[in-house]
């Protein structure tokens, strides 16, 4: 074999294990994108519940705030039955006061219509016993639609700054910047934070 033939083969294969100990030098200096992708994994699983958990307090939301219709109706109901006890009651004392001032008085009449007047005076105590308690519910319902809601809005930023830190991953990958990692991080920690302060400390 010639000598420029050998010669060529030696710089090829020179070439060849420059090329190969530069690619495994690269891959050395870009190992830490492998736990880039695998945090952006961990931070996409975490958005996920974040987003499950501010959807949950969002129908909870919605069903406390449909009670809360649902007893004000049976409330008004119940106040309108105590108005229409009210003038009927009221009719049967206009009653009462005629019987009382007619001569002589009807002992018996005054007794019948008494009765009546005392039936209608326990019925409208035990329908406004009854308005009284569907306002005790509609009260807790709102309270507790207000509460959920608050929840969900709260949970909706932890959403927020987990998709910040997503995106700062993505970018982190596409451009090798260890710093946009570093941030991406940062903020994922907050969204934690603040995704354990709805879960756990805010009150319902």
């Amino acid at each position: 074999m010639p000598s420029s033939d050998l010669n060529e083969l030696k710089d090829l294969v020179a070439e060849l294990r420059a090329e190969h100990v530069a690619q495994k030098e690269k891959e050395k200096r870009e190992r830490w994108t492998k736990y880039v992708s695998l945090s952006m994994v961990l931070v996409a699983v975490l958005a996920a519940f974040a987003t499950m958990r501010g959807g949950g307090f969002s129908t909870r939301s919605l069903k406390e705030m449909n009670e809360a219709t649902f007893a004000q109706s049976q409330a008004s109901d119940q106040w309108s039955f105590f108005e229409a006890k009210s003038i009927k009651e009221n009719l049967y004392e206009i009653e009462l006061e005629r019987l009382h001032s007619a001569s002589p008085p009807d002992a018996a009449g005054l007794a019948k219509i008494k009765a009546k007047v005392d039936k209608y005076d326990k019925d409208k105590a035990d329908i406004a016993a009854s308005a009284r308690k569907f306002e005790t519910v509609r009260d807790r319902a709102r309270q507790n639609a207000t509460g959920a809601a608050e929840h969900s809005k709260e949970m909706g930023l932890a959403i927020t700054v987990f998709q910040i830190a997503i995106a700062l991953g993505a970018m982190c990958l596409i451009v090798k910047k260890k710093p946009l990692w570093i941030g991406s991080m940062i903020l994922a920690a907050l969204a934690v934070g603040q995704m354990l302060r709805v879960l756990y400390f805010m009150p319902l």
